[in-house]
């Protein structure tokens, strides 16, 4: 599963990085495009409620599914610290992929790796892939 901030074109980076994934010979739990969860146009939850509940809930269920977390860092996010936090506690392998500086310790510290290119995530993965299989 990926995760990252939603708004301000968050989720484009977000398909854009599972579709590489796809790419890459990767099987993904896409939370956007699965059940159209893509909820970047909405400004205000305040008044949606039920709504903020199904996404919330949706979302954590893929994170207990998934085995691996990719964090998308591009900028602080509620929604992908408590599912770091979450996957962490559910000893998953957390991965932050941040290109750009990381001004805060928070998500390095909930992560298991920290890389900052799509190459090192590609080699990550598939080491994390071999492991698995040989476990």
């Amino acid at each position: 599963m990926v995760c990252g901030p939603i708004g301000q074109r968050g989720s484009l980076k977000i398909k854009r990085l599972y579709r590489f994934l796809r790419r890459n010979g990767f099987t993904t739990l896409d939370h956007l495009s699965s059940h159209e969860m893509d909820y970047a146009f909405i400004k205000d939850f305040r008044s949606r409620r039920e709504l903020a509940r199904q996404i919330v809930e949706y979302d954590l269920e893929l994170v207990k599914k998934a085995d691996v977390i990719i964090a998308i860092y591009d900028g602080p996010s509620h929604g992908t610290g408590i599912e770091m936090y979450v996957a962490k506690n559910l000893g998953k392998p957390v991965i932050l992929y941040a290109p750009h500086e990381v001004p805060t310790p928070w998500p390095i510290h909930f992560s298991s790796y920290v890389i900052s290119n799509k190459k090192e995530l590609i080699v990550l993965l598939k080491g994390l892939q071999s492991e698995k299989l040989h476990n």
